[in-house]
């Protein structure tokens, strides 16, 4: 296709995806329906949303809860006075002047006030992976479709104009037949959680820290500063390291674009740069068998150096007629056999759709861009991923049933047990 083709349809596509997004922050901002939150988990993210929803018009920000005194204590200032400030979630969900949460807590903390809110008759927007494990996502699903909530997933890029175009072109053939698709995360050794060190397990936690609650539904472990805030992610306790929690925006992009059933997973890696406290790998690739393509996912921590552009992550979708690479910052097509893109899209925000996607919904009870169903779908790649790197064998999977085919092993991990009194 010659890029005069690809500029037209640019220029109109682009057009179409900015002309969406401004009538979805005129109907969030018109509505003229106030929407009061209360914030689960106000650290790091949960500190950002909280911030930015405080600058959207018709938003009360009514309560925050967090198990670390200073992230609390933090969020209250930011909230502004009068503002219910408590280490138990639950006395979020009792009040009823709160219309919807914002979760924003370690993935082992995704499902269970997912669960509760949903009970309270609350709307949720819960930050990815939907869940700490498959059945958790699942749960979600169905409690949503049961109790007709919103649930909007924090998948940002499910409301970027410039993810919604490339998805669109994708679908509506421009790339031709695509039989291939490579996705990556790539930082250096310095970058996203660097060297986490082997610090010694301490007596106690730090004054101002409710560890038990921390640990919630995990088992109980004597407390390590490696364990909490960020560096959760790197233990299988709490989450599944780099491969669930950042490859899920890939995959999300990948499902949506070219269909969401995976038949099989081989994962192999492990930690060949790290020798710390870390369990989850640091270097890992997984090849997915989908119906009409396969995608390959790489995720390393010992090399910044991108596969295509300049950003540590992105996609690059490879077709019979041209190839679409996309991050965070633009979306390029290069026609077969060029080796200069005849087409750029550039990004045009993604965190203030999204948030206003989801208090459109709220208001009018319908569909968000990344609804729990989204979530959980795109979810199911990282989780099966670190399924096959942990039990060290390709996985078959059914879609329909959400089982893994005769392995009883890698299907245990489909779930969890959980800790008493912190139940599913």
């Amino acid at each position: 296709m010659s890029r005069k083709a690809f500029s037209r349809r640019s220029f109109m596509g682009a057009c179409a995806a900015g002309t969406a997004a401004a009538r979805l922050a005129a109907g969030a901002a018109g509505a003229g329906d106030r929407v009061n939150l209360g914030f689960i988990g106000t650290g790091g993210r949960g500190g950002f949303h909280l911030a930015h929803f405080k600058s959207l018009p018709d938003t009360g920000l009514l309560g925050v809860c967090d198990v670390d005194a200073r992230h609390l204590n933090a969020a209250a200032q930011t909230a502004g006075p009068g503002v219910l400030k408590t280490m138990d979630y639950r006395e979020i969900l009792d009040r009823k002047d709160i219309d919807a949460v914002v979760i924003s807590t370690p993935d082992h903390w995704h499902a269970i006030p997912a669960l509760r809110a949903m009970e309270a008759g609350k709307d949720v927007y819960v930050e990815k992976p939907l869940g700490h494990n498959i059945a958790e996502g699942r749960a979600i699903v169905a409690a949503a479709e049961a109790g007709k909530r919103i649930v909007q997933i924090g998948l940002q890029q499910r409301s970027g104009p410039h993810f919604i175009e490339a998805v669109r072109r994708i679908r509506a053939g421009e790339l031709g037949k695509v039989s291939c698709v490579h996705a990556w995360n790539a930082w250096s050794t310095t970058g996203m959680g660097g060297d986490l060190g082997n610090p010694p397990d301490e007596a106690r936690a730090p004054e101002g820290i409710d560890y038990d609650r921390w640990l919630g539904p995990a088992p109980l472990r004597p407390f390590n500063p490696r364990r909490l805030h960020f560096s959760f992610y790197f233990w299988w306790d709490y989450a599944g390291g780099m491969v669930s929690d950042w490859g899920v925006h890939l995959f999300d992009i990948v499902l949506w674009a070219l269909g969401s059933d995976i038949l099989s997973v081989a994962a192999t890696g492990g930690r060949h740069v790290f020798k710390d406290c870390r369990e989850t790998p640091d270097t890992v690739d997984a090849v997915f068998e989908c119906p009409d393509y396969i995608m390959a996912y790489s995720m390393r921590h010992g090399s910044g150096f991108p596969y295509h552009g300049a950003m540590d992550h992105g996609i690059m979708f490879f077709g019979t007629k041209a190839m679409l690479r996309i991050d965070r910052a633009s979306f390029e097509i290069f026609p077969e056999g060029a080796r200069e893109p005849a087409l750029t899209v550039k990004d045009q925000g993604q965190d203030q759709h999204h948030k206003l996607d989801f208090l459109a919904a709220v208001r009018s009870r319908k569909k968000p861009a990344a609804d729990a169903l989204c979530g959980h779908l795109a979810a199911i790649p990282g989780h099966l991923a670190n399924i096959s790197l942990r039990v060290g064998r390709k996985l078959v999977w059914d879609p329909k049933t959400e089982t893994i085919a005769g392995d009883r092993e890698a299907s245990a991990l489909l779930a969890r047990e959980y800790r008493a009194p912190y139940t599913l």
